[in-house]
């Protein structure tokens, strides 16, 4: 096991010590090696050419300069993936937006990094679910 260092913001080192305290850990370290499993076991959802269905929601600051329509246009660019947006004001400067999209896992993961990757995206968090798991079921 290696040993390394991070800084966090205070905010973020109270909710990981809340978390501590209402999961049970021994300490934050075990805590923080199984928030780093659970985000990266995210990235191995599914074969990449596989059929999904997913959420895309996050929270934006309306007020960022050509953030609406950068938004905009990498949603036309992927227009084919895009089956339903829910647009919701929820103050005079944040807006959140949620869409359902469906396509191939890596084109939905693609789409939903550089949404949330683009400046003025607060929060963001895509679910995605592979169309193989709900038919499974059947």
């Amino acid at each position: 096991m290696q040993r390394v260092t991070i800084s966090l913001d205070d905010a973020l080192l109270s909710a990981i010590d809340e978390r501590v305290d209402t999961h049970g850990y021994q300490g934050r370290s075990e805590a923080i090696r199984d928030l780093l499993r659970a985000g990266l076991q995210e990235e191995d959802v599914a074969d990449p050419q596989a059929t999904c269905v997913a959420t895309l929601s996050y929270v934006y600051d309306h007020g960022t300069r050509e953030l609406s329509k950068r938004l905009n246009n990498a949603f036309h660019e992927h227009h084919d993936l895009t089956l339903s947006t829910l647009h919701v004001h929820l103050d005079h400067g944040k807006c959140m937006e949620v869409s359902v999209l469906k396509g191939a896992v890596s084109e939905v993961r693609e789409l939903a990094r550089h949404v949330m990757a683009e400046r003025g995206v607060r929060h963001g968090s895509a679910q995605i679910i592979p169309l193989e798991a709900v038919s499974a079921e059947d």
